[in-house]
């Protein structure tokens, strides 16, 4: 059944209830164009089956999940998987203590395209239920206490290491990221997610909900999607911030399109994608779209690149996943030894964070983006973390690196009352 609908009263109205379940999850590309994105949001609601697992067999155990049900799945993928696609460990703090895996297939799916709400899994009753549902007002926002694991002198020098590591040959690019945190943090998740979402609408924007854990995204980036036997991943790699000032803005993006630093970042992950492509492809077809793509958002410009391959029917499309995977955006080149330099100078475990979620379709068509600009929260111990880092190549400055830390976290900072 579909029915014409007011997308964003709707959109409001099928989100509070869908939280109203112990499991939900929302994904909004916020009317964004996309070549690759089949609805304009998906949301999905309580649990006919679930996953919960912590790496070891976790991708292995997701492919005889996916086969056993062969419907619409729903999940995220924590970016400490890496130790069991590498030999490598995860030792640092984690005070937000969700799980490595999490899938499930709703009860409940609502997909919106075209001005329409669809109903792709249970029963149409549920959209006149949506339509009817009331919308608590607002409570007021809230105002934490925001405090950094690292401080600025603490980051600069732990910059200084990695760029040492770079001087040596050990690498030639990691993504270094830094956590803020609030303890005691009473928030209302949902209410929070709308303030993000509304201050800085982004394409892969995304809530999800299991129990007493939280995803609140703003993520502009897509880690890897399928669509038929097509493979597209499109990292992000350069940054710069926006002015209000329409001809400033405008060169602010001439600049950035030209800046051979951030090319030099792009285009290196670029060609690390292209290698963990490589893994799943039909040989030869591994190809760059589109190199150095200057994308607008709210707080930023970006540059972006699209990279996409014909997947080999002979590999699995969760084998193809785990193959890219955690992406290299978040990672660095050579990527093992980044991920062990990460672990090393990092002061928190990275969990959920640099990871991804997203969907995969009945058909195993699917689509995940790269949790960044997100708020993670463990309603339990009222623990609220959220992280940035950017890439930290040989031309690095320090001083600058960290004030684009502080640009990335703006939005989220914002929403929190800072």
């Amino acid at each position: 059944m579909k029915t014409t609908q007011n997308i964003s009263d709707f959109k409001q109205k099928a989100l509070h209830w869908a939280n109203q379940f112990d499991v939900c999850c929302f994904l909004d590309s916020n009317q964004y164009t996309d070549t690759y994105s089949a609805y304009e949001f998906l949301i999905a609601a309580d649990v006919q089956a679930e996953l919960k697992t912590n790496s070891g067999y976790a991708l292995e155990k997701l492919k005889s999940f996916y086969e056993s049900h062969k419907t619409w799945l729903f999940g995220f993928l924590s970016y400490d998987l890496k130790n069991e696609t590498e030999d490598l460990l995860s030792a640092n703090a984690d005070k937000l203590q969700f799980p490595d895996l999490y899938f499930f297939a709703p009860k409940h799916l609502i997909g919106f395209k075209d001005g329409k709400a669809e109903v792709l899994l249970g029963n149409d009753s549920i959209l006149n239920e949506i339509n009817s549902f009331k919308v608590l007002e607002a409570t007021s926002s809230p105002n934490l206490k925001i405090n950094q694991k690292l401080s600025k002198s603490q980051y600069i020098n732990q910059v200084s290491g990695l760029k040492e590591h770079i001087v040596r040959g050990d690498i030639y690019e990691v993504n270094f990221c830094q956590e803020f945190f609030a303890e005691n943090a009473a928030i209302n998740p949902v209410e929070t997610f709308e303030s993000l979402n509304k201050i800085s609408p982004t394409p892969f924007a995304g809530y999800f909900k299991i129990h007493q854990h939280y995803i609140l995204s703003a993520t502009p980036e897509r880690f890897l999607c399928k669509r038929n036997s097509k493979l597209i991943s499109q990292p992000i790699k350069g940054t710069a911030k926006r002015s209000t000032d329409l001809a400033e803005d405008e060169q602010i993006k001439i600049n950035l399109k030209n800046d051979v630093k951030e090319q030099a970042e792009n285009v290196m992950i670029v060609d690390l994608v292209r290698h963990d492509l490589t893994k799943s492809a039909v040989k030869g077809s591994v190809k760059v779209d589109e190199l150095f793509g200057i994308y607008t958002f709210p707080q930023v410009h970006q540059m972006i690149s699209t990279i996409s391959c014909e997947l080999n029917p002979e590999t699995h499309f969760i084998d193809a996943i785990k193959n890219a995977f955690p992406m290299g955006s978040m990672t660095g080149a050579p990527k093992v030894k980044a991920m062990q330099l990460i672990e090393e100078f990092e002061f928190s475990k990275r969990g959920v964070y640099s990871g991804s979620f997203g969907c995969i379709s009945p058909n195993g068509d699917f689509d995940f983006n790269v949790i960044i600009r997100s708020i993670l929260y463990n309603q339990n111990n009222k623990y609220l973390s959220f992280q940035v880092g950017g890439a930290i190549t040989y031309q690095a400055d320090a001083e600058k690196e960290y004030d684009e830390c502080l640009l990335k976290a703006s939005a989220i900072l914002k929403v929190l009352g800072k």
